[in-house]
């Protein structure tokens, strides 16, 4: 089973004099000086194993994060990370990887990074806040609040492309469960898709309504033979034991189907508007939030709030759930602010989005001395500030979180989660974070 950390340290190449390099030494003594992180991450890599002394000797603790950090941070997918893994000295001696250990599959390595959770990743970005505060990189006493969106992985939404979609991954399960039990299965992917082909192509809406009548008959087809098929699986004693998951995963994607033909029925066929907290915009990532923002752009993800501070360093990262109003995001964010420091910062500067004069009045509560909008809504400067030249200041301040988020998303994948599921997204995100915070202080020292 794996070992939290190597009896003995694999004879590994010292670091070159390449820059990078440098960078990957520092973030490795960062690391190294707080041995709490890698129990952190080997408690995740054990967790469900009931015995956690015997078996082969996998990753350790530490190679796993480390491999998480290199991922991260050059944007690699688990085949490019293995590649690298394999064919550079410096990453394999950041990595703690030996001159004479084999090289790690990708499936090895999806498997062991996936673990880690979004709780673990959160606390290790807590202990970089407190090792930044020692350092004097990062103090807490001036930050900035803004709210980004990460978009999941799906395609542009479209009630014709989730019927087809719910069409094609229902009869693929159909069939392969054909294979276990003897039930009846009519393939209608090609009628499901020409369907779809002309809804899109169609000109008037009589036409179109046509085609979404019939896709919706096939949909509904499918999802009957499905039904069926799940039930025959649950009943069959050797099916269960051959196939354990396929009846589950067919029971979750009749329900997200179900949705879908609701969803269609009531806002094609009965011209009803649907909210959009009730819409279902993926059958493969469900969680999916509708994020609309500014009036213009319609974003597919979820809603990020994030604290920095006058290092850039990212303080907080909160996923929140819905689409919730910039003004009721204020608060708590403050407050979560008093749990990293133990203490309110000094000075806090927001969006206009977060204008309110009910959230000027709590946040000066817990003892903000000045409290910046970007716009001021109605708010007089005195209210927030003591005078207009700190205004202005702090104004300027905010405005380099937008750089900031610019940073996160080019450089390190926020701009898109490639993960699949709730609990991976978050894990994603703090991932990056946790790799993003760790890049800056290393370049603070090296300065």
């Amino acid at each position: 089973m794996r070992k939290r950390l190597h009896h003995q340290l694999p004879l590994v190449q010292p670091f070159i004099g390449h820059e990078h390099a440098r960078e990957l030494e520092v973030i490795s003594n960062i690391l190294d000086s707080d041995p709490g992180i890698v129990d952190l991450v080997y408690a995740d890599l054990v967790r469900d194993v009931k015995q956690t002394d015997t078996g082969r000797c996998g990753m350790s603790g530490e190679q796993v994060l480390r491999a998480l950090i290199i991922k991260q941070m050059n944007g690699f997918s688990y085949e490019e990370l293995a590649f690298h893994l394999a064919d550079s000295y410096s990453y394999r001696t950041f990595c703690r990887l030996g001159i004479a250990e084999t090289t790690l599959p990708r499936s090895t390595l999806q498997r062991n990074i996936k673990r880690i959770r979004a709780e673990t990743l959160e606390t290790i970005n807590r202990r970089l806040v407190r090792y930044a505060r020692g350092a004097g990189i990062e103090r807490g006493r001036k930050v900035r609040i803004d709210c980004t969106v990460t978009e999941t992985n799906i395609h542009q939404p479209s009630d014709s492309s989730l019927l087809w979609d719910c069409v094609r991954v229902l009869t693929r399960l159909l069939l392969w469960g054909r294979e276990m039990v003897d039930i009846p299965v009519t393939d209608h992917r090609r009628r499901a898709k020409r369907r779809a082909m002309g809804i899109r192509n169609a000109k008037r809406k009589k036409e179109r309504v046509g085609y979404y009548r019939d896709l919706l008959k096939v949909t509904r087809k499918t999802v009957g033979m499905a039904e069926r098929m799940a039930r025959a699986l649950q009943e069959s004693e050797s099916a269960r034991s051959v196939a354990p998951d396929l009846a589950m995963q067919l029971r979750l994607f009749i329900q997200r189907a179900r949705r879908v033909i609701s969803q269609t029925e009531r806002r094609v066929l009965n011209g009803q508007r649907v909210p959009a907290q009730e819409k279902i915009v993926s059958i493969f990532e469900a969680h999916s939030d509708i994020i609309v923002k500014d009036r213009r752009d319609t974003l597919y993800g979820h809603k990020l709030c994030l604290a920095t501070g006058a290092s850039g360093f990212v303080l907080d990262c909160v996923v929140e759930e819905g689409n919730p109003a910039d003004s009721t995001l204020a608060v708590d964010m403050v407050t979560r602010q008093e749990t990293l420091y133990e203490r309110v910062p000094r000075q806090v500067a927001f969006d206009g989005g977060f204008t309110s004069s009910a959230n000027l009045k709590d946040i000066k509560g817990l003892g903000v001395k000045d409290v910046a909008f970007a716009k001021k809504r109605g708010l007089k400067v005195t209210e927030m500030v003591k005078s207009s030249w700190v205004y202005k200041r702090l104004r300027h301040f905010r405005a380099g979180i937008e750089g900031i988020i610019s940073l996160l998303k080019r450089c390190f994948g926020m701009d898109r989660c490639m993960w699949c599921g709730l609990p991976s997204f978050r894990s994603y995100v703090w991932s990056s974070v946790v790799t993003a915070n760790l890049l800056l202080m290393a370049r603070h020292v090296l300065q």
